[in-house]
Parts: C-alpha cells; sequence; structure tokens
C-alpha cells in the first residue's frame, strides 16, 4: 500500500461529515466540474477539480471553505489519471532541471520530479454559464499546497487568458507553507478581466515559475466566484502590529489593506484590527511613507482568536525621478490628463509617463504602484472603475515601452483616498489624480 492509498483511506470516514459541515452550496466534491447559481456565496460559481485535498481527503471537523491551513500530508504521491490537468499532482517550474545548483535550496516535492506529470499546464475555467449575466465583480479562488517563494527564492508567474495577473503574483510570491499543507486563497479580478468573462468561453488559468526554482507546489482545485456575497461567507478578525525592521519601533498612521482593497490605518501604537474578513489566506500589506512596503502572510479563521500578524517595514531609499529626489514610500503626483469621464491618454500625458520609463529603466529592481483618484461626485463604484481603466492605461503605456508589468501594480481608488476635502473646484481638482508611489527600491 503506498503512502498516498494509506492517507486517503485514513481520511476517508470524515470526507462526508466535512461536506456536511461546509457553508457553501459547491457540496458535489468529488465531480471533477461544477457551475452553480444563485449560491449563497455569488450568484454564480464555476468550479473546475474536485474537492479532496490532493486527494488525501479531510479530518472531520475541517472545511476548506472556512477554515486555517490543513494538516501536513504525506509526499510523494502518483496522481490519479483521473484528475483535470494541472490539478491535484506536485508541480515544478517549467525551467526545473533536475540537479542543478540552486542558491536557496529546495524542497521535498522537487525529488518527484517527473518532465511529464510535474509539468504546469493551464488550468481553464469555462464562463459560458455567464451568458446574460452582469458581471459587477468576480473573484477567483485556489486551493494551494505547499507554494515556498520566500525560503527558496521563486517568482511565480500568474497569467489570465495569457495576460499578467500581478496582483496574484505578489500574493503567491509572499505565502510560504513550511510544509505540505494546504489552503484556500482569494483574489479579486481586476475590471480588465471582467469583460472577457462573458466575451470569451473560458477564463484560462497559468501558474509557473520563472527561475528554475526547487519550489514545488499544487492545486487542489479552482473556483470563479462571479457577483460575490461576501457577507454569507466564514469571517474572521485580524490585529497585528506594523513596526520599523531595524529596531522595531511602532510606525503610526501606517495604512494597511488586503487584497481586495479593504484598508485601515495604526494608531499611535502601531497596531490594526482588520474586522469581518472572509476567512482563506491573506496577504496583509503595509505602508508609510518614507519605507518600502512590507506584508506579512495571515491564515484567517472563523472568529476573533487569529494570531497576532507583525508587519516590519524597511527604510526606504532616496531615488531620482528625472532631476527629482523620490523617497521610496513617498506618493508623486503625476502629470496625467484625461477627457471628462473617459481613460484615454490624452497626448500631452505621454512625457509624463515616459518618465516613468526611465525611472524604471534606471532602477531596475524597483517596483511601484500607479493609483487612480477622483474627486466625490456621482456614483463611488463608478468612480472606482473609471479611475482603474485610468490607471490602467498608465501602466499599459510603460509595460509597451519595455518594462515588466510585474513589476507595476495598478489600483483604481476612486473617491476612497482624498487628499482634500471634496467642498470647492480646486479642492476637488486635487483629487482628481494618478499618484506613482515606490514600493520596493
Amino acid at each position: 500500500m503506498t503512502l498516498r492509498t494509506a492517507a486517503l483511506l485514513a481520511f476517508l470516514p470524515s470526507l462526508a461529515l466535512a461536506q456536511q459541515m461546509s457553508v457553501t452550496n459547491d457540496k458535489a466534491w468529488s465531480a471533477p466540474t461544477a457551475v452553480l447559481t444563485d449560491t449563497s456565496e455569488a450568484q454564480v460559481i464555476i468550479r473546475v477539480g474536485d474537492v479532496d485535498n490532493l486527494s488525501f481527503g479531510w479530518p472531520s471537523d475541517f472545511d476548506p471553505f472556512c477554515g486555517r491551513m490543513t494538516q501536513s500530508h504525506a509526499y510523494p504521491w502518483e496522481p490519479d489519471p483521473k484528475e483535470l490537468p494541472g490539478l491535484d499532482r506536485i508541480l515544478l517550474s517549467s525551467k526545473f532541471v533536475p540537479g542543478a545548483e540552486r542558491r536557496c535550496g529546495e524542497d521535498g516535492y522537487s525529488g518527484s520530479f517527473d518532465k511529464q506529470k510535474s509539468k504546469p499546464l493551464p488550468v481553464s475555467l469555462p464562463t459560458t454559464a455567464l451568458k446574460g449575466v452582469t458581471v459587477k465583480d468576480a473573484w477567483l479562488q485556489l486551493f494551494i499546497d505547499d507554494f515556498q517563494a520566500p525560503v527558496h527564492c521563486s517568482k511565480f508567474q500568474v497569467t489570465l487568458n495569457g495576460r499578467r495577473f500581478a496582483e496574484a503574483e505578489k500574493v503567491l510570491n509572499a505565502v510560504e507553507q513550511s510544509e505540505p499543507v494546504g489552503k484556500l486563497v482569494t483574489f479579486p479580478l481586476p475590471d480588465e478581466f471582467l469583460g472577457e468573462l462573458t466575451q470569451k468561453g473560458a477564463l484560462v488559468l497559468e501558474i509557473d515559475e520563472r527561475t528554475g526554482s526547487g519550489d514545488g507546489w499544487a492545486l487542489d482545485f479552482a473556483r470563479l466566484l462571479v457577483n460575490r456575497k461576501r457577507l454569507d461567507t466564514c469571517r474572521g478578525t485580524v490585529r497585528g502590529l506594523v513596526l520599523e525592521k531595524e529596531g522595531e519601533a511602532p510606525i503610526a498612521r501606517a495604512r494597511v489593506w488586503l487584497a481586495d482593497g479593504t484598508s485601515t490605518v495604526t494608531d499611535d501604537e502601531g497596531r490594526f484590527t482588520l474586522k469581518q474578513i472572509s476567512t482563506g489566506y491573506e496577504v496583509v500589506t503595509a505602508s508609510a511613507p518614507g519605507f518600502a512596503d512590507g506584508w506579512a502572510t495571515a491564515d484567517v479563521g472563523e472568529g476573533d482568536e487569529n494570531p497576532e500578524l507583525r508587519v516590519l517595514l524597511e527604510k526606504g531609499k532616496v531615488l531620482l525621478f528625472g532631476d527629482q529626489p523620490l523617497t521610496v514610500g513617498k506618493a508623486l503626483t503625476l502629470t496625467v490628463l484625461f477627457d471628462q469621464g473617459k481613460a484615454d491618454l490624452k497626448a500631452p500625458s505621454k512625457p509624463e509617463l515616459d518618465k516613468v520609463v526611465a525611472f524604471m529603466k534606471a532602477n531596475p529592481t524597483a517596483e511601484v504602484e500607479l493609483s487612480g483618484h477622483t474627486s466625490s461626485e456621482g456614483d463611488a463604484q463608478s468612480n472606482r472603475v473609471l479611475s482603474y481603466r485610468r490607471v490602467k492605461a498608465c501602466k499599459d503605456y510603460v509595460v509597451s515601452k519595455g518594462v515588466d508589468p510585474g513589476r507595476v501594480i495598478a489600483v483604481g481608488h476612486g473617491p476612497d483616498l482624498p487628499v482634500a476635502p471634496n467642498d470647492t473646484e480646486p479642492n476637488r481638482k486635487k483629487n482628481r489624480r494618478v499618484e506613482l508611489r515606490v514600493v520596493k527600491g
């Protein structure tokens, strides 16, 4: 009897109970695919891959949609030929070379390398069920296993329909599952992908590692949640401290946020609390003027008993943006112009963005955030969408000049982060802006 078979048999008696306890309406876990409509979690759920913890099963008290990390499991294991491509098997970088010297070592999964079975393959989520659906938001959920980028110096790359999904890359490259354990992670899809959900017949996900790192990983299943009902999911509280990396002095009024844009500000003691957070794996990012961004990973379970986080920020370097000093962590307003209600770059904006291109090429390790902001007139959500479309146009221009899209994050805040009261037209004009912030020098 193999280790995989023994582990599976040990877990099978409890699998049905775990299903019964789950909060999700997506309960046909043995089915390789599922499409559900009008559920408690979302208007539409599309799943690819069976929900079986890589065929090892679930403990009786574990809900994969509402819990923390799984227990560690045995490895290696032989993938079931009935499993869908790219799922329920050990995967390694398409650049992985067995026996090569690696600066950051390798994990146990690497010893199970098989040129065919370990090859990362696309995972296709069919979207024909979305015909006629007005897509307001969409979320990609992955049940991930043994990602260890910080340990093994991995650089994961994520694409959707052939285009980089830099926001997901940031999360996967911060995850540290230091033994073979699984966890649900959820990514909000940027607005640029939403239109494709109804225009194309599938959302094709590809994950690969770009350096040949000895970091093996696995995916149990992928789900697409369209028009999510977040109030009907399990939720927990995340508390923590933001501190200077050197000396660990608290940093007051640091901004702390999650991938979905949920944010707060630290108090005078550097403490923060994020309440009613959907359970799963979260990367908690913090920023403060004069500091490079820092983050910590949170294994969010239901309730208030989650471990306290410590986010350490390193003092930022002073770089040159043209002939202007720019400290890492501080925002710079760019002179970028758009017509009223539109997101097409006007010609006078391009010289300013050429400065961004020159800055990125002069500082090849730098990573930046381009953020769009509006005044408060009109519908707030429409303004967020417009601000994102505008800043995405800026990113597209920069990337078209040869800058790696993974080094530029585009965020649309709409009216959420004003720099002046929206009480006069001069103040509202100040709030209509595109900012550049260096998050890493």
